[in-house]
């Protein structure tokens, strides 16, 4: 499976609200950019506790679900083209509940792999200004995802996301937002003992599921 990709982008951290800093303002980029182990040149995370690092190296948003916000938001300017939610990748035909975490993906030339969802927080509301967004991804699943770097490469707009692995079929991206940000683990226990001791699940998405177990 493999399929296009729409855009590459990046981003710097500046003022967003206040103190406050982001750089989820991302903008495409032209030509093939160097993916390392700690993401794409030429991007930057403002606080790095909670973004960035090895298992959020780079942020995948759906194109797919545009149309949905635009209706839901009643055609925000932000959803004219890719960016509008922080990412670094778009792609159309690749949504949360297809994709798996654990699943390695040639990026360009890079190797990447699925960690974990996004975690939406108040700043997608503040950049939509709808304070409600963050809730609406949590209710309708809509995340995105993030990739950990296996192998560093390169990429640019008009290459190719290739599946090549797959080792973990039964456990969507979008089952494991929905048992670890969703709610749904408190009906699975058993389901939360198999992501807590998930190599391959981001490392605070495992302490997660080790704390809802209580």
């Amino acid at each position: 499976m493999s399929y296009a990709i729409d855009a590459i982008l990046t981003g710097k951290a500046r003022a967003f609200r206040g103190a406050e800093a982001s750089a989820i303002a991302k903008a495409p980029v032209d030509g093939a950019l160097h993916v390392g182990f700690l993401g794409i040149d030429g991007d930057e995370q403002a606080d790095l506790s909670v973004h960035g690092g090895t298992d959020k190296a780079i942020h995948h948003y759906p194109r797919d679900h545009y149309g949905w916000w635009a209706e839901a938001l009643g055609g925000h300017i932000l959803l004219a083209a890719p960016g509008a939610f922080g990412e670094n990748i778009s792609t159309e035909g690749l949504v949360e509940s297809e994709v798996r975490i654990g699943d390695r993906y040639r990026l360009g030339s890079a190797l990447v792999e699925i960690s974990q969802g996004r975690q939406p927080c108040w700043k997608l509301g503040h950049r939509f200004g709808v304070a409600t967004v963050p809730a609406t991804v949590v209710t309708t699943r809509r995340s995105g995802w993030y990739y950990r770097v296996i192998e560093e490469g390169a990429v640019a707009a008009g290459d190719v996301l290739e599946l090549v692995e797959r080792p973990l079929p039964e456990w969507s991206v979008e089952r494991v937002f929905g048992l670890l940000i969703g709610g749904d683990g408190k009906r699975e226990p058993d389901a939360l003992r198999e992501l807590a001791a998930m190599d391959v699940l981001a490392t605070s998405w495992r302490a997660r599921a080790e704390k809802l177990l209580g």
